[in-house]
């Protein structure tokens, strides 16, 4: 029987010891604390860049992933707990005392970081209390860590990454998000190698910001002119500016570093999260994605301004669209419809919503789609793709925001 005050204490005393410890201390210290309490042999995974593999984080080697496991995010036991943010438990006991091993999703908030793994005695309501408990701390823990450890950034890489990349994830907010009835979901392909595309989003009391940009070229300027992008973006509605203001703050930093010789193009998005008002811009970009009841999409069209650096003053229009509950609305760049197979066909939008409507009918969560999604286009273009491709996926009113956490 699982004592539950001993495991709340056995929590408390792994977040004291924490505070200064590297990512690197951490298996051992999880370890220990939760064996003390009947959590045996606690070990924690963490999903790479494309969620592809579950890389075990063993506090060993420059990416503290030294003589661990990799585990596919698709076909194993580990990835059906992660795509499923579930707990799993294996179909059959360990040869260690026949004790049952759990796979537990580690999330923060509803961005997933990997899962854990833990072998127990019993299984009651209070193991898994105990287990959903452990991988929160998990979560909390790695992300303290996270930010100034670049054995993080070496352990969920899989591939070497060149410099543009390393501007994008630097300034990208996290793949996934919930709060106040809204969902917000994102992907960028290629991973190690992303130039040109950027996506962004932000909570400012009620308003939910939302932005994808494609900067021209595929090198390392064209990822430096997108990261000014989000950066002036962030810059003009911290201040208070409005989806025109904030266009045009976006167009003059940039021809005030390039010149008109380098431009973005984009959507700049406002959704109130009580009303479901969504009112954008579009500055010379592929119009948003509306699906409604899963069953039905359409493009949200809205008279398009000029790529921003460019300089032609072109008059910006701001579209709105009452969203009802349970609506998607799919914020995309070009590399994701114009992706081509060896016969030349394109990926296209009717193959790209159709796989989101979908996978969202049988079921799975919206960022497990955009997951599946980007190994899809992957595939279709023979595992590597000739131009950037971004979504950006925002859910209003979900039904089932629940699902999203262990």
């Amino acid at each position: 029987m699982t004592d539950t005050a001993k495991v709340a204490g056995a929590l408390t005393d792994l977040l004291a010891a924490s505070h200064i410890a590297v990512l690197g201390d951490l298996p051992e210290m999880v370890a220990s604390h939760a064996d003390a309490v009947g959590l045996h042999g606690a070990t924690f995974f963490l999903v790479d860049l494309q969620g592809k593999v579950l890389r075990q984080v063993t506090g060993r080697g420059p990416d503290a992933g030294e003589g661990g496991l990799r585990l596919a995010a698709d076909g194993t036991v580990a990835g059906l707990a992660f795509q499923r943010v579930d707990l799993v438990l294996e179909p059959r006991r360990t040869a260690d005392w026949g004790l049952l091993r759990w796979w537990v999703p580690i999330v923060d908030g509803v961005e997933r970081l990997g899962v854990l793994r833990v072998d127990t005695a019993d299984d009651d309501e209070a193991v898994h209390d105990a287990l959903r408990n452990l991988a929160s701390l998990v979560a909390l823990l790695l992300l303290s860590k996270r930010s100034h450890s670049d054995s993080y950034a070496r352990l969920i890489r899989t591939a070497p990454m060149n410099v543009a990349a390393e501007m994008q994830w630097h300034l990208t907010p996290p793949s996934a998000f919930a709060g106040r009835n809204c969902t917000v979901g994102a992907v960028s392909e290629p991973a190690y190698e992303v130039g040109g595309d950027a996506y962004d989003y932000a909570v400012s009391g009620d308003t939910l910001h939302l932005s994808v940009f494609d900067a021209m070229g595929h090198d390392a300027t064209a990822g430096l002119t997108a990261n000014i992008a989000v950066a002036a973006c962030r810059n003009a509605r911290r201040q208070g500016a409005d989806l025109v203001e904030t266009g045009q703050a976006v167009e003059d930093v940039l021809i005030e570093q390039f010149g008109v010789s380098r431009y973005v193009t984009g959507i700049l998005a406002h959704l109130d999260m009580g009303t479901g008002r969504l009112r954008w811009i579009n500055r010379g970009h592929h119009l948003p994605v509306l699906i409604r009841d899963g069953r039905w999409s359409s493009e949200l069209r809205c008279p398009p301004a000029g790529p921003m650096g460019v300089g032609l003053r072109l008059p910006v229009t701001v579209c709105q669209e009452q969203l009802q509950p349970g609506d998607r609305v799919l914020f995309y760049t070009d590399g994701v419809v114009e992706a081509r197979n060896g016969k030349g066909e394109q990926f296209g939008l009717e193959r790209f919503v159709d796989f989101v409507m979908r996978h969202h009918a049988g079921r799975l969560t919206l960022h497990e789609t955009l997951r599946r999604l980007t190994h899809a286009i992957l595939t279709h273009h023979g595992g590597r793709l000739d131009d950037d491709a971004t979504v950006l996926l925002a859910e209003w009113g979900d039904p089932d925001q629940g699902d999203l956490t262990p």
